[in-house]
């Protein structure tokens, strides 16, 4: 095993499949102490179980130590109940990892409102409400200690709400909104030494296989660790546990994409083009031709004109 993470306690949510349970098990392979959150709903937010459980056992039959938690990310009782649980029990949390999600998937002409707010609850306020309770902990124990902490918060994005993705207008809207949460973090809490960083992980997980002629997804323990496959999505969990780590001090406010065997560190929005008027108010009958020459016809990367 690993000491990479020795000593530090994790809190991972969404933890019982996939993606989620692979960062558990990064984790724990590396030394640290896991709380394993996964209320046990199905891949679009129905009905709860103890699927956390198995992850656990999986972790300490390999040696390592790990606790279950069944609680909804989206209801702040149960998440502050969590964290403090977490705290009683281990006498401090290092790392979060943000990963619980569900999907609903329909073209925005056949989303509910309701489809659209649940994944909303879960992916964007779960992630907030757990970032806050790690962060109003962490900043009392630096206000009572010498002004920092070792804290770590890696969220996760996807290519649905950075790039786009047809059918998934809350997806990712929900994943966008996350990189933004993410980079407001990193801002809030460098003062008492918490990084903030993304993680945005590819590869066949129970949520990527509802999609029409996906396979059936294995999970991160039913796989030959040694052997490479390109849609393994816990390729991306050696990531996590380094920026989880004491070596990524010095990284934060990151969106970094994991998947298959390459790393890509992702640009937010920046000016792509600009055009000036002399410091006078814009007419709009005249902006078509601004447009054309100085800001479209610029052809800057990425740039799609038209349908």
């Amino acid at each position: 095993m690993s000491r990479l993470l020795e000593g530090k306690v994790a809190v991972v949510t969404g933890a019982g499949h996939g993606i989620g349970r692979g960062h558990a098990l990064e984790l724990a392979k590396h030394g640290a102490t896991v709380v394993v959150n996964d209320l046990g709903t199905s891949v679009n937010g129905e009905g709860s179980g103890r699927d956390a459980e198995k992850v656990v056992d999986i972790i300490t039959s390999r040696g390592g130590t790990a606790v279950p938690d069944f609680g909804d990310v989206g209801d702040e009782a149960q998440v502050e109940a969590m964290l403090d649980r977490a705290w009683d029990q281990f006498g401090h949390v290092d790392i979060i990892v943000n990963n619980a999600g569900i999907v609903r998937d329909r073209a925005i002409w056949n989303m509910s409102a309701d489809d659209f707010d649940l994944v909303m609850r879960v992916h964007v306020r779960g992630t907030w409400l757990v970032c806050r309770g790690a962060a109003r902990r962490w900043r009392a124990e630096a206000k009572a200690g010498d002004g920092s902490v070792y804290g770590r918060i890696i969220n996760t994005v996807s290519g649905a709400g950075l790039l786009g993705h047809f059918g998934q207008s809350n997806y990712a809207t929900a994943k966008s909104a996350i990189a933004g949460m993410t980079l407001t973090l990193s801002l809030e809490l460098q003062s008492i030494g918490v990084t903030v960083n993304a993680i945005g992980p590819g590869g066949l997980t129970r949520l990527s296989a509802t999609m029409p002629g996906q396979a059936a997804a294995l999970e991160p323990d039913e796989r030959d660790e040694d052997a490479f496959d390109p849609k393994d999505p816990s390729l991306c969990c050696p990531v996590v546990a380094w920026l989880a780590s004491p070596e990524a001090d010095h990284v934060s406010g990151q969106v970094i994409r994991a998947m298959g065997e390459k790393i890509h560190l992702m640009g937010g929005w920046y000016e792509k083009a600009s055009a000036g008027n002399g410091q006078q108010r814009w007419d709009a009958t005249k902006l078509g031709q601004v447009f054309a020459t100085d800001v479209f016809g610029t052809r800057a990367p990425g740039l799609r004109m038209g349908g």
